[in-house]
């Protein structure tokens, strides 16, 4: 005998955001967040750009610069040598940029590609490193310097950041995204070590290769620190340690250290606006493995 079963009740439609709901709350939290991400920046490039007349106080505050100058950046070269602190930051940063190229490319191949007795203790302490808070190692890194007589040089403000373990554990990431079979092919062919390295596996990471230059440019230009620590001469200054003079000496006006904040800044955004496409096609790589 065949069950009788209740009727069923028609479907009811679901309740919830339409798309067209859901499209306008995400681009309104995306609007959100560059509101806060570049309001500071536009604020200091707006104080940059505003006269001695104009009121930078008012309520409620004005972004746009009634009179545009330039004056106030011309302030900030007269009062500091800022070429010269700029020449000290550019030294700096290139430096960190070749040696964690170099440096962290070499040793991701090795813990990615190469089998060698305690490899993996190796990889385990470069993740180590990351835990340990860099303030933390500043007292026995200055105790270094100091013994190797290397105290107020940039070689000193170069030395502690030129591998970055990030770095390391980026690249590493990115060679084992590579088919070994590859490399497979090319020892069959009789490519040794170094050829498998700058032939294979290198030009396929020039993605995260970007990644690090970008990160390492930024972390050693934008480092106040360190440099303040090691540096004692005025004339091995870098930027962000120069720049710290408008804030102590002439604090009363706004205008020229904002001047001077924009001129900090614009390297970073110059060089990031060159290598976004390396940049964005780098942090995809090593996501999957192949």
């Amino acid at each position: 005998m065949a069950a009788v079963g209740h009727p069923q009740a028609p479907d009811r439609p679901r309740r919830g955001r339409t798309p067209r709901g859901r499209a306008a709350l995400r681009y309104t939290a995306l609007v959100l967040m560059l509101l806060v991400m570049t309001g500071p920046f536009l604020w200091q490039l707006s104080t940059s750009l505003k006269g001695a007349t104009e009121d930078i106080y008012t309520s409620p505050p004005q972004l746009l610069p009634q009179h545009p100058t330039f004056a106030n950046y011309r302030d900030v070269a007269e009062i500091i040598p800022v070429w010269d602190f700029i020449l000290n930051s550019v030294k700096v940063a290139l430096t960190n940029v070749a040696a964690n190229v170099v440096g962290a490319a070499l040793a991701g191949y090795a813990l990615s590609r190469l089998r060698f007795r305690g490899r993996a203790a190796a990889g385990t302490l470069f993740v180590l490193a990351l835990l340990v808070p860099t303030e933390a190692t500043m007292l026995a890194q200055f105790a270094t310097m100091r013994t190797l007589e290397l105290n107020n040089t940039l070689v000193a403000v170069v030395l502690p950041g030129c591998i970055g373990a990030m770095n390391v554990l980026l690249m590493r990431n990115a060679f084992d995204s590579i088919p070994y079979e590859i490399e497979e092919a090319a020892i069959v062919d009789g490519a040794n070590v170094w050829q498998r390295f700058s032939r294979i596996a290198l030009p396929a990471v020039k993605g995260t290769l970007a990644v690090v230059a970008i990160f390492s440019f930024m972390g050693a230009w934008d480092d106040f620190l360190w440099p303040l620590i090691v540096l004692s001469d005025s004339e091995h200054f870098t930027l962000t340690v120069g720049l710290n003079f408008l804030h102590g000496t002439f604090s009363d006006n706004q205008r020229v250290v904002a001047a001077g904040t924009i001129i900090a800044v614009a390297p970073l955004i110059v060089m990031f606006a060159c290598l976004q496409r390396f940049f964005f096609r780098g942090v995809g790589e090593g996501a999957v493995k192949g």
